[in-house]
């Protein structure tokens, strides 16, 4: 992966807080098998620098980072209270329909880092609401309340409507040819996915900042997302 430019990636910022649009492919925390990652980035732009919360190393979109020990000591309370508001967008299989409906499953984690519905599991609650029906697939906007490892995924994936591209709960790759009716494709040569990883984004974040004020940000789309969503609205 090429070197990113931390700065590029800011969405906000003042003394206390960075929000940045995490690209996806990169990992929040130090993974052994990368040169860089989220935190690393993050300390060499402000030495103090702590990661808030996690994104899944494919997910792209909103995250916090605290400049300062005060800084993430506010903002974990309120992870911990549950009243930071987080909203995803996913593009996943099927006509769904869904107004505010609410997802309450208990999630466990596997020591393969796959999660699983399990009355012995976490309390794992988020709700859904239909963005838009396309021909065989719906933007779908998911409000986690808890933060359980891949909670959004498996709640998905529960109600028949996995991500796209997620292969881990079910969802598949989803190629122009199936949005596409005349659609050649050149004579020795594969067809990629329109996106290459789960179709997931981190869209939007409220939380509080260190005196009072609330803090919105709101991440626009990375190109493989945007790219996916304009062929969905062209297929109609």
């Amino acid at each position: 992966m090429k070197k990113v430019d931390f700065e590029e990636l800011i969405l906000f910022q003042n003394n206390d807080y960075l929000v940045i649009n995490k690209p996806p492919y990169l990992s929040t925390l130090d993974d052994r098998h990368e040169r860089q990652n989220i935190l690393h980035l993050a300390k060499s732009h402000t030495p103090d620098a702590q990661v808030c919360h996690r994104l899944d190393k494919e997910t792209s979109g909103c995250l916090v980072i605290a400049k300062n020990p005060d800084a993430y000591r506010n903002i974990a309370i309120q992870f911990e209270n549950r009243t930071v508001s987080k909203i995803y967008h996913a593009v996943v299989e099927g006509l769904q329909e869904y107004d505010h409906l609410l997802v309450d499953r208990n999630l466990i984690a596997t020591n393969k880092g796959i999660a699983k519905i399990s009355l012995k599991g976490k309390p794992a609650t988020t709700y859904f609401t239909t963005l838009k029906t396309y021909s065989a697939h719906t933007l779908v906007e998911c409000k986690p309340v808890t933060g359980r490892l891949h909670q959004i995924r498996v709640h998905l994936s529960y109600m028949n409507a996995p991500i796209c591209g997620d292969e881990m709960y079910g969802g598949k790759p989803l190629y122009l040819s199936d949005l596409k009716r005349r659609f050649n494709l050149k004579m020795g040569t594969e067809e990629l996915p329109i996106m290459q990883r789960v179709a997931l984004h981190a869209k939007s974040i409220s939380f509080g900042g260190t005196d009072g004020e609330t803090i919105s940000v709101d991440a626009p789309y990375p190109k493989d997302l945007s790219v996916l969503v304009k062929q969905l609205e062209k297929s109609l």
